[in-house]
C-alpha cells in the first residue's frame, strides 16, 4: 500500500478503540459546509456497542440539504440563502415554496402556487362542527393538532404517500391559518370569518382572525409586513424536537397530516415553541411585582435567585441570534407605528435596553433573541398569549413539510429506531399473587 493511499485512509476515517479489545474504523462524512460526522451506522453491528447521547445532542440523525445553522457565527440559510436576504426581500409563500420544493419560484410557478393555496382555504363544512365539541378552555395548540390530524380523513390522497403530496401540502399550507383563526374564534366566542382570496397569505389570516361581520377590516400593512417577517424567522430551524419528531413519524410512512399533527404536538411543550409566551408571562410577573426592572435584572445576575429571564440567549446561537438582529427593527417599527400604551410593553424596553448595556449580559453574549422580540410584536398586533403557539407553528409548517419530503424522497431511508442502554433489573422470578409482599 502507497504511502498516499494509508494517508487517505487515515485523513477519511476514524478508529475507535474499546476496552475489550476491539477496535473499528469508522467513516468520517464532511457536509457541504466542512461540518464533520463520525458515521456509526454499523458499530453495534461489528462490535455489539452502541452509543449514549441523552438528548442527541451530539448525533446527527439524518443528512440534510434544506436549512444550515452556524450557531457560534450566527448564520442561518434556507437553500443556501441567507435569512438576512429572505426577510428583507422574500414573501412568506416563496419562502414555503423555497423550503420544500429546494428553490425560489420563478413568476409563472409563484402565480400557480399562490392560486393553489388560494383554492385550499376553505374547510370542508363538517369540519365546523368539530370546533363546538371543543371545551371552551381548550388550548388553541390542542384544537389545531386535531384538525390538523383530522385531514387525513377527508383527502384520501393523504394515505398515497407521496403521491399527493403537492396537493397535500398546498391545502396544509392555507387550511392551517384558516384553522389557528377559527380556533381562536371559537374560543372568545366569535362567529367563522371565511377567507378572502383577494388578500395576501397574511392579510387573509389577520382578516379571519379579527374581523367581525358587523364592520369592515382592512389590515394594516404594518403589521402585514410585520406578520410575514416572522412566519419567515420561524419556517425552519434544522433538526430542532419538533422537526426531529415530524421526520420519525414520517419514517414509518405516516401520513402527511398525521407527520405534522405529531410536530405540532411537539412544539406545544414550554421547552421548544412556547418560549415567546414565557416572556410575556416574565414581563407579566414583572408588572405585577411593581415594575422594577433593575431588581429583576440584579435577580437574574444572582446564583441564589431561581429567576431566569426569559427570551435572552440561545442553546444553539452562542454570539447572536440572526433573527434577532433582523426582527428587532420590525418590533420598533410596529410599535411606533401602533402607538399602543401597554405597560407590558414599557417594561419589555426597558429590559432590553437594560440587558444590552449590562456588562453582565454583554459578556456572556445573554442577547435578546427571536422569542423576546416576536413574543413583543404578537402583543403588539393583540395575539392573545395562548396562541403564540399557533403562530410559531403556522410559521414552521414548510420547514416540516420540506423535511418530510425530503424523508420521503429518500430511498435508503430507514424507520427510526433508537437503542437504548437498560439499567433495570436482571432476570427476577414471577411471584404468585398470594405470596407477595
Amino acid at each position: 500500500m502507497s504511502q498516499s493511499t494509508v494517508r487517505e485512509i487515515v485523513s477519511n476515517n476514524a478508529v475507535l478503540h474499546l476496552p475489550d479489545g476491539q477496535s473499528i474504523e469508522l467513516p468520517v462524512i464532511t457536509g457541504s459546509e466542512n461540518e464533520k460526522a463520525v458515521d456509526i451506522s454499523k458499530l453495534r453491528a461489528q462490535t455489539g456497542h452502541i452509543t449514549l447521547d441523552p438528548g442527541y445532542g451530539n448525533t446527527g440523525s439524518c443528512q440534510s440539504g434544506i436549512t444550515f445553522l452556524n450557531g457560534e457565527k450566527g448564520i442561518l440559510r434556507y437553500r443556501g440563502i441567507p435569512i438576512e436576504q429572505l426577510a428583507a426581500k422574500a414573501s412568506f409563500v416563496e419562502v414555503c415554496y423555497l423550503l420544500i420544493y429546494g428553490k425560489l419560484p420563478n413568476q409563472q410557478e409563484l402565480t400557480a402556487f399562490e392560486d393553489n393555496l388560494n383554492h385550499h382555504a376553505l374547510l370542508h363544512e363538517d369540519m365546523k362542527t368539530f370546533f363546538s365539541t371543543f371545551s371552551g378552555q381548550a388550548h388553541p395548540m390542542a384544537i389545531l393538532s386535531a384538525m390538523v390530524a383530522s385531514l387525513s380523513g377527508y383527502y384520501s390522497e393523504a394515505a398515497d404517500g407521496v403521491g399527493g403530496f403537492d396537493m397535500n401540502a398546498a391545502r396544509l399550507i392555507s387550511k392551517i391559518r384558516t384553522l389557528a383563526a377559527f380556533s381562536y374564534k371559537k374560543s372568545i366566542g366569535q362567529p367563522f370569518i371565511y377567507p378572502d382570496d383577494s388578500l395576501s397569505y397574511c392579510g387573509n389570516f389577520m382578516r379571519m382572525m379579527f374581523a367581525v361581520p358587523a364592520r369592515d377590516y382592512e389590515p394594516d400593512p404594518v403589521v402585514e409586513e410585520a406578520l410575514n417577517l416572522l412566519l419567515i424567522l420561524h419556517a425552519d430551524h434544522e433538526q430542532n424536537c419538533s422537526t426531529a419528531t415530524v421526520r420519525t413519524v414520517a419514517s414509518s410512512h405516516a401520513s402527511l397530516y398525521a407527520s405534522i399533527a405529531a410536530g405540532i404536538l411537539a412544539l406545544w411543550g414550554p421547552l421548544h415553541g412556547g418560549a415567546n409566551q414565557k416572556v410575556i408571562e416574565m414581563l407579566e410577573t414583572i408588572r405585577k411585582d411593581g415594575g422594577d426592572v433593575s431588581k429583576f435584572v440584579k435577580m437574574a445576575k444572582d446564583k441564589n435567585s431561581s429567576f431566569r429571564l426569559m427570551g435572552f440567549g440561545h442553546r444553539v446561537y452562542k454570539n447572536f441570534d440572526p433573527r434577532a438582529t433582523v426582527i428587532k427593527g420590525a418590533c420598533d417599527k410596529v410599535l411606533s407605528k401602533m402607538g399602543i400604551e401597554d405597560p407590558i410593553l414599557d417594561l419589555a424596553k426597558q429590559l432590553e435596553a437594560a440587558a444590552l448595556e449590562d456588562d453582565y449580559f454583554v459578556e456572556r453574549k445573554l442577547y435578546p433573541n427571536v422569542d423576546f422580540y416576536s413574543g413583543i410584536i404578537y402583543r403588539a398586533i393583540g395575539i392573545p398569549v395562548n396562541m403564540f403557539t399557533v403562530m410559531f407553528a403556522l410559521g414552521r409548517l414548510p420547514g416540516w413539510i420540506g423535511q418530510w419530503k425530503e424523508l420521503m424522497d429518500d430511498p435508503t431511508h430507514r424507520i427510526t429506531r433508537p437503542r437504548q442502554v437498560y439499567t433495570g433489573n436482571t432476570e427476577v422470578n414471577y411471584v404468585p399473587l398470594a405470596d407477595r409482599k
